[in-house]
């Protein structure tokens, strides 16, 4: 095509780095290629450029791209010190070591309701914030060397950069709004916030807030690199949510995040009052355990993905008593980080491949369906559930979803959605106004609704709420 002008999206998550090279116009796929990172929950965000660059590679390179942008996880702390150098390794979104820190600055700032009020959310192990004040309570020295703090994608944007100047290191509202010293409702940082966190008043060199339909820099061969988002908000534009829209997202994480036009300030703590990367706000509610309690069904089981999905629906709904809690590494929402998983109401009549199929299944996703039920409790509008994700794949999983969820579940075609949500974010850049793409054909599934299933989950969450 004469006029093609090709994008690269990136997805830098938790477990690999994914790029998609698309056709700005159409969205067409061209080329795309990934590349592993290492596990845990502490990472030489060196790896993270070092898999960057080997996916790019492996997509064939960028000498014909017109623009990249990089989409990665939330949360993610990288402290660097005024060289620009990495301090220590990052500590990711799912790393709990964090939850007193989370704690203490919730208290310090006034309790719950008045640290949702300036960020919109209070504060989890997760928050970029709680990461810090775990670092100056237990590393001062590393904590009085940051210069600036930077997240997984402004990070990586910067280092296709360069990585050396402060002056060109960027980042945008949706991603700075997990940091828990950004307000989303004013889009500026609270720096009183961050310097509490790091507990001292050295001048901090944070990255600018850039548009979201903006360039903030370019690369060193010259590429314009766009604003860039946390992966949440990337799959909210990959998949096209609109307002009234929930997209219910199976990664290593589970969210449920919903387009709104206004800001949510949750007190509660269940729903983080993020932003999106449209200029809207994107209320999400996370939980740690997703598509694992799915890899940990195969390690039990000795069955594929597949296979463990044919045993759940061979299941009768509720699989006969047996109930799970899937608190496998601890919880976010509910904010349990110490807790441990359940299997409740086993005997002699369910404990059987396919019951013990269904539970884990109706486990991971009963989570879910109370993270809906709290966007809804706030006021959020839910006309419609996507469901991504790679476990969102499994035929047992929409099924089972539409019951749990009590609706119809709509799942688009297979595809890296949090990429594709860079490339478009490159593309709208790039031609002025955002492009709409066609997402190819999307499944509906409706299925008798399962009350008694979430009635017992409940039972369950509650009764070992203090354990």
């Amino acid at each position: 095509m004469a006029n093609q002008q090709i994008i690269a999206g990136v997805d830098s998550s938790t477990q690999s780095v994914k790029v998609v090279m698309r056709d700005a116009h159409t969205g067409q796929l061209v080329r795309q290629g990934r590349a592993a990172h290492p596990e845990g929950t502490e990472v030489d965000p060196t790896h993270w450029k070092n898999a960057l660059d080997s996916a790019i590679k492996d997509a064939g390179g960028l000498e014909d791209v017109q623009a990249i942008s990089i989409a990665g996880q939330q949360h993610g702390m990288v402290a660097l010190d005024s060289n620009g150098e990495i301090i220590r390794p990052a500590l990711l979104w799912n790393d709990t070591r964090s939850a007193k820190a989370a704690e203490d600055l919730n208290r310090e700032e006034g309790g719950n309701a008045e640290i949702a009020r300036k960020v919109g959310s209070v504060l989890v192990a997760s928050f970029t914030a709680s990461k810090l004040r775990w670092m100056a309570d237990n590393e001062p020295e590393n904590a009085a060397r940051v210069a600036s703090v930077a997240l997984p994608h402004d990070w990586l944007s910067w280092q296709l950069q360069g990585g050396k100047d402060f002056t060109t290191l960027f980042t945008d509202r949706s991603d700075a709004s997990g940091t828990g010293y950004f307000d989303p409702t004013t889009s500026h940082y609270r720096e009183d916030i961050l310097r509490l966190a790091l507990r001292h008043d050295s001048e901090l060199r944070l990255p600018k807030i850039i548009a979201p339909n903006s360039f903030g820099g370019t690369t060193t061969t010259g590429i314009p690199i766009a604003a860039g988002a946390g992966d949440n908000a990337g799959a909210a534009l990959g998949v096209q949510a609109q307002p009234g829209d929930v997209v219910v997202s199976l990664g290593t994480s589970g969210t449920a995040f919903a387009v709104s036009e206004t800001a949510t300030h949750d007190a509660s703590g269940a729903v983080a009052g993020f932003a999106d990367a449209t200029g809207r706000f994107l209320p999400l509610v996370c939980t740690l355990n997703a598509a694992r309690i799915m890899d940990a069904a195969t390690k039990i089981l000795g069955k594929t993905h597949d296979e463990v999905g044919a045993l759940a629906l061979s299941a009768t709904a509720g699989a006969n008593g047996l109930t799970l809690l899937p608190y496998f590494e601890g919880e976010r929402t509910p904010n349990r980080p110490d807790a441990t998983g359940v299997f409740s109401g086993m005997n002699l009549n369910n404990s059987n491949p396919a019951d013990i199929a269904r539970a884990m299944i109706e486990g991971m996703l009963a989570g879910l369906a109370d993270a809906v039920d709290a966007l809804i409790a706030l006021g959020v509008n839910v006309n419609r559930i996507l469901l991504i994700g790679g476990a969102a794949k499994n035929p047992a999983i929409p099924t089972i979803a539409s019951a749990l969820f009590g609706r119809e579940v709509l799942v688009p075609p297979a595809g890296e959605y949090v990429a594709d949500g860079a490339a478009k974010q490159a593309a709208w850049a790039l031609l002025g106004q955002m492009p709409t793409w066609d997402l190819g054909k999307v499944s509906h599934h409706e299925s008798k609704a399962t009350p008694h299933v979430m009635d017992k989950y409940r039972t369950l969450r509650d009764n070992t709420a203090n354990w």
